[in-house]
């Protein structure tokens, strides 16, 4: 489907052009149509005679946008299915009783809580490390029972940064039938592109970035080896998990302003992440410079991305802050054109036993902001006014 050189133009205008060959349309329509059919008639006894039998397999409305997002991915081929939660699982369905996976300790809490039911009821041990240190992987991987590498770059909620392409490269010498596995959905392929740097497979939470606008559920599989992809698309076949017509549709319309949103984004969370800055606070974000991993994530992304984190010290102060905003609606996700802002631990994250959560270091007041493309200034005047009612002594002038 996908092919790691089909680009011909710059990715803003890839995400834009739609291939004319990825569906087959008679009336040549200006917009993929929605084949919203569960079957399709055949012209033999035998079932044989058609491209298309039964959405569950294959439906032309889906391959359009798989076929589209293998292309921006640079994926030999990619998948979509319901959610990016079910990304995940049909991932873990290709780890088998007695392997190990080695993953971050900063992770978002509904991949915690699946690795959790993996590690419970599946015979397959997890080992969370600090995936900033290659060390720390390195010293988990056994070329025996190490099947899959899983990677958050930034990590959610601590905007951590893991050098995966370091990282791919030992694994690979060391555990030459393990799977490096990255979540990329922070970053979204408009950023950063995983395959490239050795991952064998990247996914998505569809929801966020690439839909955009937080009115529909999809997770997305890009696969850099024909191989592996064969085995993803036999869970997902015979699982029934595959993304329906009118979803696939509505992600493929998404994608098509992934470029334009994420700039207006993340440049209003450049913005965002300076005035935090000023005021004092700890904030973590790699498109600051007095960021340590700056530099790394430079060499891996295009940009800094539109999410960031900050602590205050005081889990009250930080409950009152996110209760005093009114333009960051709070909420648990992140992508969306709508500025949203959330306490992890209370939240996404809540799922994480609060021993957990000390043992890897999470604050409990931490506020995360997930940056929409609204005026930066209203964006930033809003969290001055919330910080100020909170009790926070503001500094500096805002602009006007």
């Amino acid at each position: 489907m996908g092919d790691t050189n089909a680009r011909k133009y710059h990715l803003a205008t890839e995400l834009v052009y739609i291939d004319s060959e990825a569906v087959k349309d008679n009336y040549n329509a200006a917009s993929v149509p929605i084949y919203q059919t569960a079957t399709f008639k055949q012209q033999n006894a035998d079932g044989s005679g058609g491209e298309y039998d039964y959405s569950r397999s294959g439906n032309p409305t889906r391959t359009a946008v798989e076929s589209h997002i293998a292309k921006i991915m640079r994926a030999e081929r990619a998948f979509v299915v319901s959610t990016g939660m079910t990304a995940l699982d049909v991932i873990l369905r290709l780890v088998k009783t007695g392997q190990e996976i080695i993953a971050g300790d900063d992770l978002y809490g509904g991949t915690n809580r699946l690795l959790t039911y993996v590690s419970q009821y599946s015979g397959v041990k997890v080992h969370n490390v600090d995936t900033t240190e290659v060390a720390r992987v390195e010293e988990r991987l056994d070329p025996v029972k190490t099947r899959l590498v899983l990677l958050e770059s930034p990590t959610n909620p601590l905007i951590k940064i893991a050098d995966i392409r370091t990282i791919a490269d030992r694994v690979h010498k060391v555990c030459p039938s393990a799977l490096v596995v990255v979540d990329n959905t922070m970053m979204s392929p408009y950023l950063q592109n995983t395959l490239e740097y050795g991952a064998d497979i990247e996914y998505h939470s569809g929801t966020k970035y690439l839909s955009g606008h937080h009115d529909l559920m999809a997770g997305v599989i890009g696969c850099r080896a024909a191989q592996v992809a064969e085995q993803i698309y036999f869970v997902i076949n015979a699982s029934g998990s595959g993304l329906g017509p009118f979803d696939s549709w509505l992600l493929l319309r998404g994608v098509k302003t992934l470029g334009i949103r994420m700039e207006k984004q993340q440049s209003n969370a450049i913005l965002v992440a300076d005035f935090l800055e000023a005021q004092g606070l700890k904030v973590h974000y790699p498109g600051l410079k007095s960021n340590a991993q700056y530099e790394l994530h430079r060499s891996l992304s295009s940009g800094p991305g539109a999410v960031l984190s900050f602590e205050t010290g005081d889990v009250a102060l930080s409950e009152r802050i996110v209760e005093g905003a009114r333009l960051w609606g709070i909420s648990v996700s992140f992508g969306c054109v709508n500025s949203l802002i959330s306490m992890p631990c209370k939240m996404s994250h809540a799922s994480i036993p609060v021993e957990v959560r000390k043992q890897r270091r999470l604050p409990e007041d931490l506020i995360r902001l997930c940056v929409g493309i609204e005026h930066p200034d209203d964006l930033i005047g809003d969290l001055a006014n919330a910080l100020g009612k909170a009790g926070v002594e503001l500094k500096g002038e805002l602009r006007k």
